[in-house]
């Protein structure tokens, strides 16, 4: 398989930005949907309000930091974001419970859980997803990034994060949560 080039010199962080809000929004579709085929309701998952996990931004970005100079060892990749996601998640699960005192996610009903916070189907995920990340998707995004004018890229970039920052300070207020939604 050939794997797709990008000049990752010239990533920055407006980059970052626009990778981690796309990989936010792909992880609030996609645990919407799990949840929509699971219990026949779409559910708006997360701590916050707007249309995004960060969780999966910020585990994305990280992954493409660290990972984007083995694009041509595929196992590494899918091996390292197991470990790094898992982790990510774990801190993350109980940073969550220990802050608000629920839990947006439980898998003690999965085998091969530790405190209903991660399980080994769940890290399994996050190696394919992270190899699919690196190898694929990544260099897709960054070749479809740069035809943007930088001055549209920025603005809408600058206008996403002052959304975010927006709705992280309300839901610090008043966290998204219920059924569906916390456990």
């Amino acid at each position: 398989m050939k794997f797709i080039k990008a000049n990752f010199m010239e990533a920055n962080f407006m980059y970052y930005t626009w990778l981690f809000f796309l990989l936010a929004l792909f992880g609030w579709l996609w645990e919407g949907f799990l949840y929509l085929f699971k219990d026949d309701i779409y559910v708006n998952r997360g701590f916050l309000t707007g249309p995004w996990l960060p969780i999966y931004g910020m585990g994305g970005v990280m992954l493409e930091i660290l990972f984007h100079k083995w694009r041509d060892r595929p196992i590494m990749i899918f091996v390292s974001s197991m470990v790094i996601c898992t982790i990510l998640e774990y801190l993350a699960g109980w940073y969550l419970e220990l802050t608000w005192g629920v839990k947006w996610w439980d898998y003690s009903e999965m085998p091969l859980n530790l405190h209903g916070r991660i399980c080994f189907w769940g890290s399994m995920m996050f190696g394919v997803g992270g190899m699919l990340l690196v190898w694929v998707i990544s260099p897709l995004f960054y070749s479809l990034y740069r035809r943007i004018p930088l001055r549209l890229r920025t603005g809408i970039g600058l206008a996403l994060i002052l959304l975010f920052v927006a709705d992280a300070a309300y839901s610090a207020i008043a966290p998204h949560y219920g059924k569906g939604i916390t456990y």
